[in-house]
């Protein structure tokens, strides 16, 4: 079989690997994108049904195409979510192959560029750019033996509560996955407890403004670091039922179970950490914190916002908060399925280069490799806050198309 050449390869057709593809087309680099599956699959099927977007039509979007058949304030479900990447991939004239999945991807021995071998043939390729964004390799923690007879299904692989059993259920993770889980668990009536780590905790709406607007306003999108070990703290945020701000407290005021982090089990007994009026108390500073903000800004700018006192009224805390539970009892409690919200990690075992460091995190400036030629773009804090977001990878690959473009200009 010949071998295929082109400049740049894409591996992925997610929101990265399409925004890569605009802006590659834009400057007129000549590419091509594979994917092992359908065009934004992990929308399609990595994703529970009811799913909406976290942010606001007006902002979850690419700024060369908006949602045409939506009101900008609303929260996009996941379906609309597809057909918005399938029509952008149309606009741009994509040149995307599904169907192919990348074995794996090794420098030519000559250095001039990668060697990538697909289920579909070999390709050669003087840029290579890894697009397959932050959702990777589903994370379960080995903590509870399959010996116990509980249901356990990463949040990847969560739909709908009907595909539980009968019986309560256990969250662990209260980002915006566990969260919104958790609230939609509890709706269908199931008993719920939920484990809540380390978490921010975002008004969604305050003053009139969507917390989109504000962390635009207030730079919080563009900001570079976060303090060490805190990188991967979680966001709990909800556009579900038209959008809310995460509140613990009335989670558990109708009927939730709050635990802290949790921790091994042994004889069927979990162990908790005693952490939760913690994690509460460090998600409701990073809520008045953004307020705090908010406030000053309008004072600043003479905005005519009106105020909200009663944003910053919270309701008692509830007695599994004041009295936490430090272990449980599983078969007791009756929890027959646990849903692990607890992120991913990630795997570029595919790319044979020395560019990742001993956990094979890519070393990378900005998404430029340390390795020639190699990419990485749809990472969590890839140039800044926003990065893995879809107006966030947007503005990355902007700029990662134009480092590729400036490697031909000087090649030529």
């Amino acid at each position: 079989m010949a071998v295929e050449k082109v400049d740049t390869l894409v591996v992925g057709a997610g929101q990265a690997g399409l925004a890569m593809s605009g802006h590659l087309s834009r400057r007129g680099v000549q590419h091509l994108v594979v994917e092992r599956s359908r065009i934004v699959e992990k929308w399609r099927t990595g994703r529970w049904d009811s799913l909406v977007a976290n942010g606001p039509a007006w902002h979850d979007r690419f700024p060369d195409l908006a949602f045409d058949d939506v009101d900008p304030n609303v929260f996009v479900p996941k379906d609309r979510i597809v057909s918005y990447f399938e029509a952008y991939a149309e606009q741009i004239k994509a040149p995307i192959r599904c169907g192919v999945d990348v074995i794996s991807a090794e420098k030519l021995a000559d250095g001039a560029g990668f060697r990538v071998e697909t289920s579909q043939g070999v390709i050669e390729a003087r840029h290579l750019v890894a697009a397959t964004g932050p959702f990777q390799r589903p994370l379960i923690p080995a903590i509870v033996p399959n010996e116990l007879g509980i249901v356990q299904v990463h949040s990847a692989d969560y739909k709908n509560p009907a595909q539980l059993p009968e019986g309560a259920v256990l969250v662990v993770g209260a980002g915006s996955s566990g969260a919104q889980i958790a609230d939609e668990l509890l709706r269908a009536g199931k008993r719920v407890y939920l484990s809540v780590g380390p978490h921010d905790r975002p008004a969604l709406r305050y003053r009139g403004r969507d917390f989109c607007w504000w962390l635009g306003v207030l730079g919080l999108w563009d900001a570079k670091t976060r303090a060490p070990g805190m990188e991967h703290v979680t966001i709990a945020v909800s556009g579900a039922h038209g959008g809310q701000t995460v509140d613990f407290r009335r989670f558990a005021a109708r009927g939730m179970t709050l635990l802290g982090r949790a921790g091994a089990v042994t004889d069927g007994m979990l162990q908790i950490a005693p952490d939760l009026a913690r994690n509460i108390a460090g998600g409701d500073a990073n809520y008045l914190s953004l307020l705090d903000a908010a406030d000053a800004y309008v004072s600043k700018n003479g905005l005519d916002l009106p105020p909200e006192p009663q944003a910053r009224v919270f309701d008692p805390a509830p007695d599994c908060v004041t009295n936490p539970i430090l272990s449980l009892n599983l078969k007791q409690a009756g929890i027959t399925a646990i849903i692990w919200a607890t992120g991913y990690a990630l795997d570029f075992g595919w790319i044979k280069a020395d560019s990742f460091d001993a956990k094979g995190t890519p070393l990378h400036d900005r998404g430029v490799s340390q390795v020639p030629g190699l990419y990485f773009l749809g990472l969590a804090w890839l140039s800044r806050r926003a990065s893995p977001f879809i107006w966030g990878v947007w503005h990355d690959a902007d700029y990662l198309a134009g480092h590729i473009a400036d490697r031909q200009t000087v090649r030529s």
